[in-house]
This record gives structure tokens, sequence and C-alpha cells, in this order.
């Protein structure tokens, strides 16, 4: 073999010698959060087993990503082999045919491992449509230092009571210190997702029971006034513009004494590589009102599949890959335990090397286990989802809405005036959509 490669030059040898290997090119839409650039680091590893696949990333903004992956699915498009989505999207689209069931993810992938709250999320009538990359709910992250300085304790279910004072006692602003961030940019995954968690434990709902909308609610009035005022009064400038990476970016910059958000974040701040204050963070459930919710949140970032694709079994050799309990050793072995994906497998939450430098494992799992999808607030609701309602016209009016109270938040309308525009947009939209006359 050699003689005749020897006889051929260059290029042509290459053709010659090596069958053509990257038959199949995925095209993968994701989020542009943490643990996703980290899988794209790591895709190598996948090439390598798979030689025959390629992978191609497109990597976008949270809002920019959920428009482009509805606008394709629902056009049936076929740009994306592979949809990053979440809890949300999963039942309705799963309804519509527009996924498919993940069956073939193979026999050492070990459904039964992830948490049945997160399972559940991403399942219809007992199959898995999408492979959640990672889990999360909310909590409060927190300096340790400014707490002890200002005198301060954080219980572990703290009330929003406790959470404003501290956050106007930790505020420094000469000194670049504000006393919370809390998600400001607009869209019904940004603020919105912030903002209903917050709702639900004030006691507020969406809809009543006959789908009727509940901005007009005093209840929505206290949860939206609390915000705003905490947040001139406690927060950084531009609050408006910032969602979650913005958020991450102060926290881990030294400028936040608390923030409310992922619980994914949790590795993050507390990685020396990436955050000034590792070291000085502490955990707590998301606060109360008292009224038997927490301001929390369930969500799973997930792999699934469009039933437009013609590469079906290249994606669930990916989606099998990205989500398996060897990608998490794989991460556990580059970057160290802490930074494995969180909150979607009951035996990461058994591993003695995971709870060992991971302090923030038990507060996630138990602020996993505290959200309820399906009673998500104080009074009955016809919808389940806790940040969201799992309704198809969500996207549309969350949106809106959250335009509103970003706006609220800025200055630009006043809170009266953010919740008559909020609470007209929704009747209209649900009117059109035929839930109430």
């Amino acid at each position: 073999m050699k003689k005749v490669l020897g006889a051929v030059c260059g290029a042509s040898a290459l053709l010659l010698s090596v069958p053509s290997m990257a038959e199949t090119t995925l095209t993968i839409a994701t989020v542009n959060n943490g643990d996703m650039i980290r899988m794209q680091g790591l895709t190598s590893e996948f090439t390598a087993k798979n030689p025959d696949i390629t992978v191609k990333w497109v990597t976008l903004e949270e809002n920019v990503l959920r428009q482009r992956v509805t606008t394709d699915i629902a056009t049936k498009g076929g740009q994306f082999d592979v949809l990053t989505i979440g809890t949300y999207e999963v039942p309705i689209w799963a309804k519509k045919g527009w996924l498919v069931p993940l069956a073939n993810l193979g026999a050492d992938y070990d459904v039964a491992d992830l948490l049945p709250k997160i399972r559940d999320a991403v399942s219809v009538d007992g199959k898995l449509y999408a492979a959640p990359f990672y889990g999360e709910s909310s909590m409060v992250m927190y300096r340790t230092d400014l707490f002890e300085k200002a005198g301060l304790k954080m219980p572990e279910k703290p009330t929003w009571d406790f959470v404003i004072d501290a956050a106007k006692k930790l505020t420094d602003k000469a000194g670049g210190i504000y006393g919370i961030c809390l998600r400001g940019k607009a869209g019904w995954g940004e603020n919105m997702a912030f903002l209903t968690a917050m709702s639900n434990s004030y006691g507020a709902r969406w809809f009543d029971e006959k789908w009727q909308p509940q901005f007009n609610s005093p209840e929505w009035k206290t949860t939206l006034t609390t915000y705003v005022n905490l947040m001139k009064e406690a927060g950084p400038p531009g609050a408006s513009s910032n969602g979650f990476n913005e958020n991450l970016a102060l926290f881990n910059a030294g400028k936040c004494g608390m923030w409310i958000d992922a619980t994914v974040a949790a590795s993050f701040v507390t990685n020396p590589k990436e955050s000034k204050v590792a070291d000085k963070v502490g955990f707590a459930l998301a606060p109360n009102t008292g009224l038997g919710k927490n301001a929390n949140w369930l969500w799973a970032w997930s792999l699934a599949i469009p039933a437009g694709s013609k590469k079906t079994e290249a994606a669930e050799k990916f989606i099998a890959w990205a989500t398996s309990k060897d990608y998490t050793k794989l991460v556990a072995s580059k970057e160290g335990w802490a930074n494995v994906p969180p909150g979607t497998r009951t035996s990461l939450y058994e591993n003695p090397d995971y709870l060992k430098v991971a302090p923030f494992a038990k507060p996630t799992l138990a602020s996993i286990d505290a959200a309820d999808p399906n009673k998500p607030t104080v009074k009955p609701v016809p919808y389940v989802g806790v940040q969201y309602a799992a309704i198809p016209e969500f996207q549309g009016i969350g949106t809106q809405v959250g335009q509103q109270f970003s706006a609220a938040l800025a200055g630009s309308m006043t809170v009266d005036a953010a919740l008559t525009a909020a609470q007209s947009a929704t009747e209209r939209e649900m009117k059109r959509a035929g839930y109430i006359k």
C-alpha cells in the first residue's frame, strides 16, 4: 500500500487512501449560556468517537434562539437537526407532532435516573421528547462577606421582607455595590420568568379559572411595585437591559450583594477562574411571603430533534452523548465535579465527589423539589407551568407583557400604566385565540 501511495502525489493520495468520513453534518441551535459553550468546546470528544458525523453550531442569545427555533419548526424550515429548547416548548410541540420521540438513546442511557420532575416536564404520555442537558430552579445567591459586614444572617428560607431590607442595607452605590441584581431584560423567558415566579409568591396568577387575565389584580400591583421600587433603591443602573448573562457578569465582578436567579449559575459564581467572589457565596431558597409558594421556577434546557430532520440517527447519537452520565464524567475530568451540568440526574445528587465540592447541590435539589408545575400558584389556575402558562399563545403574550414591565423598570412608564397595558394586550390575545369571549 505504501508503494502505491508513494507513486501518487499530494491531495490525490489522501483521496485514494482515506474513505470519505464526514458523511453527516448536524446543525445544532443552542443558547449562549456557559454550560452550552463548554459543550461546544468538548465536541471533538464526540466526533472522535463518531468520525462520520461533523457538528455545526449556531449559538444565539436566549430571546433570539427562541424566535429562530420557533419560526424554523413551525414553518418546517429544516435549518436545524438538534434544537435547544425548554420545558415550555416540549409538551406543546410534541403534541403538534413537531418533535421526534427519543426512543433510541442507547441501553446504558438510564432514563430512570433522570430527576422525576425534570423527566416529566420533557415527556408526553410517558415518552421522552427531549433530553435534559441541565435542569434548574431559582434561588438566592448572596455575598457572605457583605452579609457579615452588615451584621445580617441569611435564613435558609428567606421572606421577601427580609430580602428587601437586606438589599437596602447592602447597597453602597458610591462603592459600586448593589444590594440586589434581578432580571430586567424583556422576554417571556427573561424578566417574565423571574417576575412570574415572584408573583406566584405574592399570590398572583396569569389567569383565573376561566382564562381571564389577572394583571388588574392587587397581587400583581404589589408584585410589580415591589420589584420596581426595590430595583430603583438597591439595583444596578441600566437593569432593564440585564438578563441572566449580564447579571452573572455583575455578580462575578463583585457588584451584587444578592442575586435571585437560576440555580445553574451556582457553579459559575463559585468558580475562581470566573468569579472574583468565588469563596464568598452562600445559597438560600427563593423568597416567600408566607402564602405557601416560593419565588422559584422549574426549567430544563434540553436537546430535541425536529420532526423534519433527515438526520435523526446521528442527532440521537449526539443527544445521547451530551446528556449522558459519561458526559458528566467527561466535564468532571476536564473542569472538576463542581462544574458539571446540574439538575438532571438523581445519581449526581448521590455522588460523594460532587457533594464534596458543590455547596450548592442540596439547595439546588431542594429548589427543584419545591417547584410544582401542576399547582404553581396560591389560587387555582387552568394552566400548568411555574414561570409560564403552558399554552402556545404564551410566547407572544409573555414577550409583550415583558416589554411593558421592562419599560416600568426603566422608568419610561408607570407601574399602573404597565399593568393596564399588560391586561389589555393579554385580554386581546386570549379573545383572539378563543379562550375568552
